[in-house]
């Protein structure tokens, strides 16, 4: 294991669009959405582990879910564990972290992961990663790791690179927003565009130049704290000035005024499992292509259906075609998969009830 390998597993974020499995107080990221018997933030750590070591990988998350982390991962230690006092969006967790693993390791490199994806070859993974931190060692660059699309799809980001480079590792020329359909087809036919996963690659050098250099006054307020970090004066300096930082992306506040740019198109399976139906595609289906986690079911005349019981209960269902079916506690959801998008809005309706 290379000491100078860390990992910033990003764990803050609630999941909304698969309620009522994941709410606020209980985020898809500590559930085992497929039935593979780990939840998913166990899956990541232990991918990130194959390469960077344990000590070395810190979980940021909300001050909700420090001790859902802590059950969930026990070989972590709570100094691990960087407790977000308030939602700021990725820039400033990703500044504060960096700091202190460079006041730590000023020689690091490290991988910015969210821990709610489902990437199936881990061999891959590992693989790609050790090409970007060998980069990343020896070149002052910000570097993703893009996903190669599949179908056009209008729900991600993508990465645009220089169709000219013939090096495994491409420059990038823009990050493009999520685009309408007929956008997303031109982008995937004119064949250097890649889906933007969210998974970045840099030393602690390079990303605190780059701070330093676009959010200058980000950069100002976390290095106020400095002094406190590793320290046990760290979380109240935290606690006292990370709502002052500005609510944005590291997308915006970095790599799209960045020129030192690049990605390795991934050779790996990669499935963000940010709706029902996105986790449809990874679960094992029936001759109907019923998809079913946690449930005895008796189906007849029923396809393309998600169904999914907690209690492990006997499921009866006729004439149902391409409906989420989740029943969870006090919660039974029926929905059409084509307005999953939707359930977003219908949590904070049946949140206000």
């Amino acid at each position: 294991m290379n000491k100078n390998y860390y990992a910033i597993l990003m764990a803050g974020g609630v999941g909304s669009r698969f309620w009522p499995v994941s709410t606020t107080d209980f985020p898809k990221q500590f559930h085992d959405m497929l039935g593979s018997g780990d939840t998913l933030i166990q899956k990541t750590f232990s991918r990130l582990a194959k390469l960077i070591p344990t000590e070395n990988i810190l979980i940021l998350t909300n001050e909700l879910y420090n001790d859902l982390v802590l059950e969930q991962l026990p070989m972590v230690k709570q100094e691990q564990v960087l407790l977000e006092p308030a939602m700021r969006n990725t820039a400033p967790c990703i500044l504060y972290a960096s700091l202190k693993i460079q006041k730590q390791n000023p020689d690091a490199v490290m991988v910015v992961a969210p821990s709610d994806h489902w990437i199936e070859d881990e061999t891959a993974f590992t693989n790609n990663l050790q090409s970007c931190f060998d980069f990343c060692q020896k070149e002052n660059a910000l570097m993703t790791l893009g996903i190669q699309p599949t179908f056009p799809n209008t729900g991600f980001g993508y990465i645009e690179f220089d169709k000219s480079d013939a090096n495994p590792i491409k420059k990038v020329n823009q990050f493009r927003e999520k685009p309408n359909y007929e956008t997303a087809k031109a982008f995937i036919e004119a064949g250097n565009f890649l889906w933007n996963g969210g998974i970045f690659i840099w030393s602690a050098k390079s990303i605190t130049e780059s701070f330093e250099k676009f959010q200058p006054q980000m950069n100002a307020l976390f290095h106020k704290g400095l002094d406190s970090y590793n320290t046990t004066n760290e979380k109240q300096f935290i606690d006292e000035h990370y709502d002052s930082a500005e609510n944005i992306s590291i997308d915006y506040a970095i790599l799209e005024n960045a020129t030192n740019v690049y990605v390795l198109p991934a050779t790996f399976d990669w499935n963000d499992l940010g709706t029902w139906g996105q986790l449809h595609e990874k679960l094992d289906k029936d001759e109907n292509n019923n998809g079913i986690i946690n449930a005895k079911v008796v189906l007849e005349n029923a396809s393309n259906n998600i169904i999914r019981s907690d209690a492990n209960k006997l499921v009866v269902i006729d004439g149902l075609h391409d409906y989420i079916i989740v029943d969870k506690e006090g919660v039974l959801l029926i929905y059409p998969k084509s307005k999953e998008q939707d359930i977003k809005r219908i949590t904070k309706l049946a949140n206000d009830l």
